[in-house]
Order: structure tokens, then sequence, then C-alpha cells
């Protein structure tokens, strides 16, 4: 048993060094997304955002849109009018809207399912990287990224956030690149900085949801054991005050 703790121990050790080290070598400085999964108006725009402007791309092949329907208050008829965009039945997976050929003719591969992508990653990584998108001429795309360097994808929510350019700083030495040490809006987008950022936080706080749904009953349970824990040690308070009445 205690080896079996052991090994444990050191796989959950090594897969935060593994998350470490690589956020180290993307050079991250990642923000505070400061989503909320009780906040269920935002999971709905979050998912809205996600099916307009990700699921293109990007599938949720561990979350079924029933499922999405009943976690995030919604018919199953609403779902599958307005976040369904391929006519797949709502008792299956949310797939990819691209078709492969086309994915791997554009971007050289599929890109990834994103439905673990907070979990590995972490919510506030999701929510940098969506504002981290720079213009970039020598990218095959023509846009670079911060949190994830030379991330072979546009940026899908340009219109939404503007055209966010680099600022570069002093080069470290003769023919080395000027490190980027800021980015900054030079075309606005249609909306302002502040819806920006809300939206990336809906579509962060979506994606925390999408990689374990069960989340939101987990904490609702939490409420009703956190309560029967407390009545069962006041029951128990008054027990032992009974046994221990005639005790001196």
């Amino acid at each position: 048993m205690t080896d079996h703790w052991i090994v444990r121990l050191a796989c959950a050790a090594a897969l935060m060094l593994g998350v470490a080290v690589a956020d180290a070598a993307e050079g991250a400085k990642t923000l505070q997304a400061g989503n909320d999964l009780s906040d269920r108006a935002s999971l709905q725009r979050g998912a809205q955002l996600y099916m307009n402007y990700c699921s293109g791309c990007h599938a949720l092949k561990y979350l079924r849109y029933s499922r999405m329907a009943a976690d995030l208050g919604l018919s199953e008829e609403e779902v599958m009018n307005n976040l369904n965009f391929t006519g797949t039945p709502v008792g299956e997976p949310i797939p990819v809207t691209m078709p492969k050929a086309q994915a791997e003719k554009w971007f050289g591969k599929m890109p990834p399912d994103l439905s673990l992508i907070s979990r590995v990653r972490g919510s506030d990584w999701v929510y940098t990287y969506l504002k981290s998108f720079y213009l970039d001429p020598t990218r095959p795309l023509g846009w670079n990224n911060t949190v994830f360097p030379n991330a072979s994808m546009p940026n899908p929510l340009w219109e939404m956030q503007g055209l966010q350019h680099a600022v570069h700083g002093k080069a470290e030495g003769p023919g080395l690149d000027a490190p980027v040490v800021g980015l900054k809006i030079e075309q606005p987008g249609n909306i302002d900085a502040g819806q920006y950022d809300q939206a990336v936080r809906d579509i962060t706080n979506f994606l925390e949801y999408a990689g374990e749904p069960a989340a939101l009953k987990r904490q609702k349970l939490g409420v009703w054991v956190i309560l029967f824990l407390a009545l069962l040690t006041f029951l128990g308070y008054l027990l032992k005050k009974e046994y221990w009445k005639d005790v001196h």
C-alpha cells in the first residue's frame, strides 16, 4: 500500500513538473481568468461563442449536445437549432465542423480536440492564450502568440479583439530576434476591451466546464454533504452529552 501511494505521488509530481517546464519553455506569464462555473449565463454565452468561433476547427469529443443542454439550462431544441452546425444527433459528442482533408491541407494536421485543454493547461492559460495573438508576417498564417510561440493557427476572435501588434524590446545579441515585450491594439475590433475580456472569460468558463461537466453537480452536492456532516456532528454531540451526563 505504501509503495502504491509513493508511485501515485511521484506521478503527480512528474505531471506538475512537466506542465511547469512546458509553460516556462513557452515563456508565458498567465493572467487570472476569474471565471465562475456557477455563472450559468456565462456558460451559455461561452457555448455560443465556442460554437461560432472555435468548433469549426476544434471538436469536444467528450461532451454531448444533450449533456450540454441539461447542464446549461437549455432545451435540446435550442441547442440543436442554435449550437449544432453539423446535424449531429443530440445524443452524440460535439464534432469538428471542418472536414479532415481540408484541415490537413490548411494546417498540416487536424487541429486538436479541446475537451480537456482547461484541465491540462489550466483556465488561466486558456484565457491568456486567447488574449495574446498578434500579427506576425513571418508566420505562414500571419499570426503568432506570446503564450504559445509559433502557434499554427490564426486568431479566431480577431474581429472582436481587433488587430494586435507586438511591441519589441532590444535584441540580446547580434543576429538574435528582438523579444516581444508587450502587445498593442492598432486597429480596434467590433467590441471594446472590457467586452472582449468578458467574451474570452466566457469561452474559458465553457471550456473548463467541458473538461469536467460533473463539476457542476459536484458543487451542488457538496453543499448538501456539508450540511449533512454538520447535522451528523450536532447529533453526535447530543449523543455524547446523553451518554456522559451521569459520568463524573
